[in-house]
């Protein structure tokens, strides 16, 4: 196999991979357990004001996330969404348990914003909708680095700061 070849197989499988799984994370919120009454409700009991409002936009960055980077389509903008939804998920739940998931910790999330950034900085591969609509090489490489982590960040702080309002332990 020729290594551009060997690449592109690799990016492709990264990002089903990572696109499907956060697919199904959102796929789980509309249809699984609790749902979106029960995600609200759990929003609300870990400090996330208008719980369902949340539960909503989660699912739904969830589902358009995995999606287009499983598809490769706007992968850059994709990979800062997710990004987002790390920074407050770890921000709001996994930031006091430690590193390991095993205790709830931040190691999964923290993993999983940095392959975003690094799908967003190799770029989708010739195997993507970017490519088939030549957005494959206009916002890679530094420029795709910058604008998912510095998106991504900003509107996951901003999520925290517009619902973010956590109960004080006296």
């Amino acid at each position: 196999m020729e290594l551009l070849t060997e690449v592109n197989l690799v990016l492709f499988i990264f990002r089903l991979v990572i696109g499907l799984t956060i697919f199904a994370h959102g796929w789980n919120k509309f249809f699984g357990g609790g749902r979106i009454p029960g995600t609200g409700r759990w929003f609300e009991s870990i400090g996330v004001r208008q719980g369902k409002l949340n539960a909503y936009l989660a699912a739904s960055t969830e589902l358009c996330v995995g999606f287009l980077l499983s598809v490769g389509l706007f992968t850059t903008f994709a990979s800062a969404g997710l990004i987002g939804l790390m920074v407050v998920a770890g921000w709001t739940v996994h930031r006091n348990n430690g590193f390991f998931i095993i205790k709830e910790g931040w190691e999964y999330i923290f993993v999983l914003a940095v392959v975003a950034m690094t799908i967003a900085t190799l770029g989708p591969g010739k195997w993507s909708l970017d490519n088939a609509f030549d957005l494959a090489s206009k916002l890679d490489g530094w420029a795709g680095f910058f604008i998912s982590l510095l998106m991504g960040v900003g509107a996951g702080l901003a999520q925290l700061f517009i619902f973010y309002r956590p109960k004080k332990v006296l």
